[in-house]
């Protein structure tokens, strides 16, 4: 039988509810339980899949095809069980499917109204997110008191009074600041947060407080009584400098015990053996490399959450200490490549528009030239197509229609046309709607053998994500291949996924993103031999491969 726990946020946004769910999450699969985790989400958009990085950050995407709040890959990375389209609703998305069934005439001529449809929605979505799983954990996103958030408290408020209290369970997670002018810790904004969300009917089990430094037993003790929260399930949550610290600082305050003993479960204490694997291979690292992100969204981070995390994974694997450079593309074309004279890799993630594209071109160009080792993901591989067809191969003109459609020689073109991962063919047209109407997922891409993608994967047949419209025009493919460039992956219908340059030492393209399946524990072959082969661009002999 399921149990829930509910993961509230109070103060301000921008916490980390989604690190502290991912974590707790972590424990408890290493006490031996099956977690699923789910993201409920304030806003009206049905999905972020339109919304801008700047905005929101990265969208990620599931194996299923949904595109969903980056707070998934956290609770990818941290737990082995995979997310999917049951994972994450929005606002957006339940009063769609409520008014869908107003309109089918479900509700037998009721009127609608937030509570009972909207509440009893929101609880089904819950209940199918959960299936088949010990624990499921729930975080809402927003603060409490935003009007956005109250149907969902609502509804989580209603599903502690049918379930029983051995079944359900509520973390508020706050912010306690120090005061520097004046020396103190203050618990006034937690106090007064539980006092907003005990108004609408939820008492919190736990509370953990956002604080620079471990809060003393007096202000445990006060935050417990004034809160009707127990002082043992008052935990601190403090800055530390690696996120996978966090299960083992949960851990040892005893928060996963407290969760098991409130939900009545009999399991082994965690098994963290793999997470402090993890954080020693990080704060020991033999080697360092400087890799250039060259993209348009770099004043933003979180735009490349997963793209950082799976730098940051396979410097694990390797031992390497991993720095970034963030260089914006637009820069590239007003002030030259200056820049990247001294960085050991360069990489182009993914990104829509038109703007920078010519400073992500110049930046193929240099790597390709200089013989630095060169990571293009999704557009990064089109824009390597793009010099290479401009710069080798002599298509004066050549571009992506998604940018030029004009373009003398359209090596990129909108794909019309594609098999989903079941078989189905999907159509859509430059005038499809916007949200949703990619080529989104896991696909399976087949591997040449020979090839740099053959050595890496290690096998003929693999399975990535995608999110993306444009495709590498095939009418190109025999000039382009006859001067040099490898394609080494197709997908089933004949699209191309890999390229490589067989005369560099290192230089490779994916219209997938890999980026999505990378884990602390396990990392991802690609990002570890792109970090290799950092490492070999500075001449390092490379050390055994660490083991967490």
């Amino acid at each position: 039988m399921t149990r829930f726990i509910f993961i509230t946020g109070g103060v301000v946004s921008s916490l980390g509810k989604g690190i502290t769910s991912a974590s707790l999450g972590a424990i408890l699969e290493a006490r031996g339980l099956k977690v699923r985790l789910m993201k409920l989400d304030p806003y009206i958009n049905v999905d972020p899949g339109t919304m801008s990085p700047f905005q929101h950050g990265e969208v990620y995407v599931t194996d299923d095809g949904t595109e969903a709040d980056l707070d998934l890959g956290h609770y990818e990375r941290f737990v082995r069980a995979r997310t999917s389209r049951t994972s994450n609703f929005t606002t957006g998305k339940i009063y769609s499917n409520v008014i869908a069934k107003e309109r089918r005439g479900e509700y037998l001529g009721a009127t609608v109204q937030v509570i009972p449809h909207i509440t009893d929605e929101i609880k089904r979505a819950v209940f199918q997110g959960a299936a088949g799983a010990d624990v499921c954990m729930v975080e809402i996103g927003g603060t409490v008191g935003d009007i956005e958030s109250l149907p969902f408290l609502e509804a989580i408020r209603q599903m502690g009074v049918e379930l029983g209290r051995d079944r359900a369970l509520y973390i508020h997670l706050t912010l306690v600041p120090f005061i520097s002018v004046a020396s103190e810790i203050k618990t006034k904004p937690t106090q007064h947060s539980v006092k907003e969300l005990r108004s609408i009917g939820i008492q919190p089990d736990v509370l953990v407080c956002r604080s620079q430094q471990f809060l003393p037993r007096e202000q445990r003790a006060k935050i417990a009584l004034f809160t009707n929260v127990e002082e043992r399930a008052v935990i601190s949550a403090i800055d530390v400098d690696d996120i996978y610290r966090i299960p083992m600082l949960l851990n040892e305050q005893g928060l996963d015990n407290i969760v098991v003993d409130k939900l009545r479960l009999d399991v082994p204490p965690a098994n963290l053996a793999e997470w402090q694997a993890v954080v020693a291979a990080k704060a020991n690292p033999e080697a360092e490399v400087r890799v250039a992100m060259v993209g348009k969204y770099i004043d933003l981070k979180d735009s490349y959450m997963s793209l950082n995390e799976a730098l940051r994974h396979a410097g694990i694997r390797t031992r390497t200490r991993v720095n970034i450079d963030y260089i914006e593309s637009e820069n590239l074309q007003t002030e030259g490549t200056g820049c990247l004279q001294d960085v050991d890799a360069i990489l182009v993630p993914g990104g829509f528009g038109e703007r920078g594209i010519e400073g992500k071109i110049a930046a193929v160009k240099f790597a390709r030239e200089k013989k630095v080792p060169y990571l293009g993901i999704c557009l990064g591989l089109q824009v390597a197509i793009i010099e290479y067809a401009r710069n080798v191969v002599g298509l004066a003109g050549a571009h992506s229609t998604e940018l030029n459609p004009q373009a003398q020689h359209p090596v990129i073109a909108l794909i019309t046309e594609w098999q989903d991962r079941d078989g189905t063919v999907q159509a859509r047209t430059a005038k499809s709607d916007l949200g949703g109407t990619m080529r989104l997922g896991a696909q399976t891409c087949f591997v040449k053998d020979g090839t740099l993608a053959k050595a890496i994967y290690g096998k003929s047949e693999i399975s990535e994500r995608h999110r993306h419209r444009y495709e590498f025009n095939n009418r190109y493919s025999e000039q382009i291949a006859g001067a040099g460039l490898v394609f080494s992956g197709f997908s089933r219908d004949g699209l191309v996924e890999l390229i490589e340059l067989p005369t560099h030492p290192w230089f490779f393209g994916t219209q997938f993103h890999p980026e999505f399946t990378s884990n602390p524990r396990d990392g991802h072959p690609l990002f570890t031999s792109f970090i290799n082969a950092a490492r070999a661009c500075q001449g390092l002999k490379l050390p055994r491969v660490a083991t967490a």
